[in-house]
């Protein structure tokens, strides 16, 4: 309990600028991981989109090719006419 009574205090003055210094390494450094991971997030969602957008234009030019009539199919039906 001795530690916790007012006569045990320092107050010269020494203990208020430490805990401000640290304070303000802490807010530095919470500051510096926001910005790692705000980036991370970004650049995540930015290559994950591009991914996605190559994807789909290959899909899109596979099913173009599926959906164009072969030349089978235009002797099939132009024959019997």
């Amino acid at each position: 309990l001795r530690c916790c009574t007012a006569a045990s205090v320092v107050t010269d003055g020494s203990g208020a600028a430490g805990d401000e210094r640290s304070l303000y390494i802490m807010r530095v450094v919470q500051i510096a991981v926001m910005c790692v991971l705000a980036l991370t997030v970004v650049f995540g969602i930015f290559f994950l989109g591009c991914n996605l957008l190559i994807k789909s234009e290959g899909m899109i030019n596979f099913l173009a090719k599926e959906r164009r009539p072969s030349k089978e199919v235009e002797a099939v039906v132009v024959g019997p006419y």
